[in-house]
């Protein structure tokens, strides 16, 4: 077996984690909201209708930043539909999901569902642009968050919502580069009226944070042109632009799945770079950062040959996009976490999509009971442990071929030194079916003794979580990693995710 080898050195970083980099996301999707979060009735349902169950997972899994309500669902999104008396709202049709949305649970729900799940539970509200524009804008903005006095944030008083909601980062738009999106535009089109809606939201309060879109794939047809084109109408007004990744296995090729993140972190890097080539040609000292605000691993063919193609007559919350999550999802789904990491310099929010039932760590039962997908690990942890300034690693790794990125390293790794001075690697063995030897010098680091080493592994890589086994995996303890001499060792089982941390 050939060892992999990397080193630790405080003196070489590349930036500090913003907890937003765990923010997740919940759209108005099948089951995510409606017998996902929101299920007046259930057993575990507190008095307004918020599953507890859920929400212990939701804390679990340490989540912060929540998009909301969309993805596709948000350039049909009428913010006036989800306020007011529940008995008052109306009903409407999803055109992005061919689904009825009865506007039971809205914007006050939402934020009610934050703080519920916590402090560190941040809302990121997503903003009509398809069918939609600066007017219903400035709307929403002051009702949700301008403090009293007006019509609108006096309307939020009557509604019960007697403080601002505090709403700080918006998204201006969803994925307005992709023709399946209502009110797609061209990127000129778009730059325009994301720049209006950015100078307008600004006169409302300077201090908002706002993400531009950029393109929904690094393979659509405009990309880079797309977001130097949007750039050059919103540089100096935005804060973000957005990126968004889903990975699947394509005609059986497991080994390129298990590279994904080599797409993932080439995505990331030349997004930088065309942000950074627009502020040089615009001479701004401004740096974008990066909104990683939809990301995950999805099973979209599954979705375009299957559900898409079943007529689903308006249907109130249907089963749509639940993926269930094997032990190989879950190692490309931490690698994609890793690469995020080891990006955090640029990259400050990231939003799993999404939280509940759909393409979700966590997944519930109408009526019944919720459980934790493979998935949920690999984030609950990284969430846990990964807080601090991440170090740069630069592994020397045995490789192996893909058919996508060619030659790939088995080993994927970053590491993160918490404020205390301890450290926590978070490691993938894309290996299939050789364990992995791991040597780590670590030089400048006061570090003594492993606290821990987890890994998620199983000798079936197709197990899974599911309503009747939802302990069917977990992490489990791996002996025999040791720290001595400044050199940690240790072995990574085949295909696996591994969580070290050493004091």
């Amino acid at each position: 077996m050939h060892t992999a080898r990397f080193t630790l050195d405080p003196a070489f970083t590349v930036g500090e984690v913003n907890p937003r980099l765990f923010g997740s996301f919940v759209e108005h999707l099948g089951r995510c909201v409606y017998t996902g979060i929101f299920e007046p009735g259930h057993p575990a349902a507190d008095a307004e209708g918020l599953r507890q169950d859920v929400l212990d997972l939701v804390r679990e899994l340490g989540v912060t930043a929540v998009r909301y309500p969309g993805g596709n669902f948000v350039s049909g999104y009428k913010w006036e539909d989800s306020v007011g008396p529940v008995e008052d709202r109306p009903r409407r049709l999803d055109l992005a999901w061919r689904s009825t949305e009865t506007n039971r649970f809205g914007l006050a729900e939402y934020i009610a569902f934050l703080k519920k799940v916590g402090p560190q539970a941040e809302p990121m509200m997503a903003i009509n642009l398809g069918t939609r524009g600066v007017a219903e804008a400035l709307d929403l903005q002051e009702y949700a968050n301008h403090p009293s006095g007006t019509a609108l944030s006096d309307l939020r008083a009557a509604h019960g919502g007697k403080g601002p909601f505090g709403i700080k980062i918006w998204c201006l738009g969803n994925e307005m580069d992709g023709p399946w999106q209502t009110g797609h535009k061209t990127a000129r089109e778009y730059g325009r009226i994301a720049a209006e809606t950015a100078r307008a939201m600004r006169q409302m309060d300077p201090s908002v944070e706002l993400v531009a879109c950029g393109s929904s794939s690094q393979s659509m047809p405009t990309f880079a042109e797309w977001e130097a084109t949007v750039l050059e109408e919103t540089y100096d007004l935005v804060d973000y632009i957005s990126l968004h990744a889903y990975y699947e296995p394509q005609d059986g090729d497991l080994d390129s799945f298990l590279a994904s993140a080599v797409d993932m972190e080439s995505f990331i890097e030349n997004v930088v770079a065309t942000c950074d080539h627009v502020g040089a040609r615009l001479k701004s000292q401004k740096k974008i950062n990066l909104s990683f605000d939809e990301w995950n691993v999805w099973y979209t063919s599954r979705w375009h040959e299957i559900e898409n193609s079943v007529a689903r007559d308006w249907a109130e919350a249907p089963r749509l996009l639940e993926d269930n999550y094997s032990v190989m999802d879950a190692v490309v789904f931490g690698s994609l976490l890793i690469a995020l990491l080891r990006h955090a310099d640029r990259v400050t929010v990231a939003c799993l999509a999404q939280l509940v039932n759909v393409i979700a760590p966590i997944m519930t039962e109408p009526g019944g009971p919720a459980w934790r997908q493979t998935t949920f690990f690999p984030f609950a942890q990284a969430a846990k442990h990964g807080r601090g300034e991440v170090l740069d690693v630069r592994v020397e790794s045995p490789t192996y071929q893909t058919r996508k990125y060619g030659e790939a390293d088995l080993l994927h790794a970053t590491a993160v030194r918490a404020a205390d001075g301890t450290v926590t690697v978070f490691a993938v063995n894309r290996g299939r079916t050789e364990a992995l030897p791991l040597e780590v010098a670590l030089n400048g680091l006061d570090l003594t003794s492993v606290v821990e080493h987890s890994a998620l592994a199983d000798a079936e890589p197709e197990a899974r979580n599911t309503l009747t086994e939802p302990e069917r995996v977990a992490p489990h303890a791996v002996e025999g990693t040791d720290l001595r001499d400044g050199t940690l060792t240790a072995v990574l089982e085949p295909l696996s995710w591994n969580v070290i941390r050493l004091a």
